[in-house]
């Protein structure tokens, strides 16, 4: 079978086959054979009808359709194979089929056009020598103090008060019942689904809720009903309800204050495995200092790859790319589910095209990152070793008993992450990285954007001006 390659953009390959004379007389017979056992014509046995009397009665152009489908078929498959083609992805076929029916004729020779997706070869312009600037997360103290608090409100006791209105700190038993708009911009307030509870048990502390829900509580007594006015995030997760203003009517049913227990030896055996409150303190400032220098880590790696994707050269199927968004979108899916949300109905095909448009910049940057990192493990030899694997899996296992591993998937897994981990490591190596303080390159970003937007509207300003200029 004669095969002609053709590189195509987007790492496609184009391929003009051309079946043998053999090959479709036999595509034919054998097509013509199988309506003779399928088809049911009055007057004929099943599998006794005369080919010309099949053929007129089914027509030329559905028989010729049906052997093309199948010559296309087994012909990509074979050249696939003779060719020694990498392919991802299915096929698209480039020839007309129209016009492939009109010309095929039985025991001639048939050739038809189509492409592949194959994967994509990627070059670094350099990976040595890069410089780039990362902000450096500093250790807090007051992190730890504040963590210390956390167990110690957690360790609290809860005593009923009745003598004073809610404040902030308390935990409130409440019920409430929520309504919103019927619709945007009506006065109309109607119930919406999961905005009603009975007895609720409501921390009033800051970010809680919804903004104005808890500073609404503030003040009242037990007993007392009020309606409260809040208003749903932008970005709040149930569509029909983000940016909705609300109205909550709350009944305060109880008042707990928290009784503190003392920062001493016997608070810090309740709470840890530690028998002193100092040993329990070194511990905590020990975990930040490592969260601490992990996250100046993941800044430096961050940065790293950021400028190592601005030197690769790849052309990205799209095969690989729609992976990529589908896992993207199914890990949003999980983690939308593990908060408690109807995926099934959060989910509609507009919300799925929409967030596939949304997330496809995202999706070129981390395939263009991973084949970069490839590359550079390519380029150096950059194995992983069986035995750091090993001992990174057992971690994994040990640390989370209950949990019921996918083996394989795990394994797969670890590796990506181990060898992420070694390329980084190199490059970091043969790198220049600057470390800025916390929150230098946020500002930074900020400033720019701010920038961007003036010239935006100095943009659309000086339109307005010719607008009017040419009114004038």
């Amino acid at each position: 079978m004669k095969v002609t390659q053709e590189k195509l953009p987007a790492s496609q390959i184009g391929l003009e086959i051309e079946i043998t004379p053999e090959m479709s007389k036999q595509a034919y017979d054998k097509a013509i054979q199988g309506f003779m056992r399928s088809v049911n014509i009055p007057g004929f046995r099943r599998g006794k009808v005369p080919r010309q009397v099949l053929v007129q009665r089914l027509g030329e152009g559905r028989i010729k359709a049906s052997v093309i489908e199948e010559l296309m078929e087994s012909g990509l498959k074979q050249a696939i194979e003779q060719e020694k083609i990498e392919a991802i992805g299915n096929y698209q076929i480039r020839s007309s089929f129209d016009e492939l029916i009109q010309s095929f004729q039985p025991g001639e020779a048939f050739t038809f056009s189509a492409s592949i997706d194959v994967a994509p070869e990627a070059t670094l312009k350099t990976y040595k020598g890069l410089a780039v600037t990362a902000e450096e997360v500093a250790f807090d103290p007051a992190a730890v103090d504040e963590a210390i608090e956390g167990y110690r409100s957690r360790a609290a006791t809860l005593v009923p008060v009745e003598d004073r209105p809610t404040q902030f700190g308390d935990l409130a038993v409440v019920d409430f019942v929520g309504r919103v708009p019927a619709e945007e911009g009506s006065e109309e307030m109607v119930e919406f689904a999961g905005g009603s509870a009975t007895d609720f048990q409501l921390e009033l502390q800051e970010g809680r809720f919804i903004a104005g829900f808890i500073d609404g509580i503030i003040g009242m007594n037990v007993g007392d009903t009020k309606e409260v006015t809040a208003t749903f995030p932008p970005d709040y997760p149930q569509e029909d309800l983000a940016g909705q203003p609300a109205i909550f009517t709350v009944t305060v049913k109880e008042i707990k204050a928290k009784e503190l227990p003392d920062l001493d030896d016997d608070f810090a055996q309740e709470v840890s495995e530690f028998e002193t409150m100092a040993e329990f303190r070194e511990s905590v400032e020990a975990s930040y200092r490592s969260r601490a220098e992990k996250a100046t880590q993941q800044n430096k790696e961050q940065a790293l790859l950021e400028a190592l994707e601005q030197q690769v050269e790849v052309d990205l199927p799209e095969t690989i790319v729609r992976e990529e968004l589908n896992f993207m979108l199914t890990q949003t899916a999980m983690n939308l589910s593990q908060q408690g949300l109807d995926i099934k109905k959060l989910f509609t095909p507009e919300l799925v095209e929409r967030l596939r448009e949304q997330s496809r910049p995202e999706a070129l940057i981390r395939l263009r990152q991973a084949l970069a990192l490839s590359k550079v493990a390519e380029e150096e030899s950059i194995e992983l070793d069986e035995a750091d694997l090993q001992v990174r899996i057992n971690e994994i296992v040990q640390e989370n008993p209950d949990q019921n591993f996918d083996m394989e998937r795990l394994r797969d897994m670890v590796s990506e992450e181990l060898l992420r981990e070694k390329v980084l490591g190199f490059v970091e190596e043969h790198s220049q990285v600057e470390l800025v303080p916390e929150g230098s390159l946020t500002a930074d970003d900020a400033e720019a954007e701010a920038l961007e937007l003036a010239a935006e509207a100095t943009v659309e300003t000086d339109a307005v001006d010719v607008e009017a200029a040419e009114v004038a």
